[in-house]
């Protein structure tokens, strides 16, 4: 199969805008990939330790309607992301299992950094209460001043950090 040229960049930032619209519109909250993270990781602790769930006053804040946390939207949503890039990635003819890297690092050093980096990640968007999508677009959209502060706080702090990680990749 060939490929197919990517998406045009305006069309695809108008259909992110349209797609944040709607779940704004639709929801009352904007977009955000660590918010159904979160609800799966409380529904797996309540799964494994229900007692220390119940007991937790974190953790139970998320079991008090009795409903599981995996009926949140937002857990629909990151598996709607993962399932559409599958999509995608079959319908364009990029879907293969491959791990891009610099021909200095093997693919392992390769794949150990990416989940260092999304574990930093994941534990950043717990304590700023929303990752990029949440937090930077859905703020960014609504002209939330803490949305501009985070998305110039997401690429300064990626700028300074490429400094330091930059002989990996070159």
């Amino acid at each position: 199969m060939q490929k197919k040229p990517y998406m045009n960049p305006y069309l695809a930032g108008c259909l992110l805008g349209t797609a944040l619209l709607a779940a704004m519109y639709f929801s009352g909250r904007g977009l955000g990939a660590s918010g159904g993270i979160k609800y799966a990781v409380v529904s797996a602790v309540g799964a494994i330790s229900p007692q220390h769930a119940e007991n937790s006053p974190y953790y139970s804040t998320y079991f008090k309607d009795k409903e599981s946390p995996l009926k949140n939207w937002l857990v629909f949503e990151v598996m709607g992301v993962l399932l559409g890039g599958f999509i995608s990635g079959a319908i364009s003819g990029r879907l293969k299992l491959k791990v891009e890297h610099s021909p200095k690092i093997s693919s392992k050093r390769r794949l150990f950094f990416a989940f260092l980096g999304g574990v930093f990640f994941v534990y950043g968007a717990q304590l700023a209460r929303g990752c990029t999508s949440g937090a930077a677009l859905s703020g960014m959209a609504v002209l939330s001043t803490a949305g501009f502060v985070t998305m110039v706080a997401i690429f300064g702090s990626a700028y300074m950090f490429a400094w330091f990680f930059r002989k990996i990749w070159i």
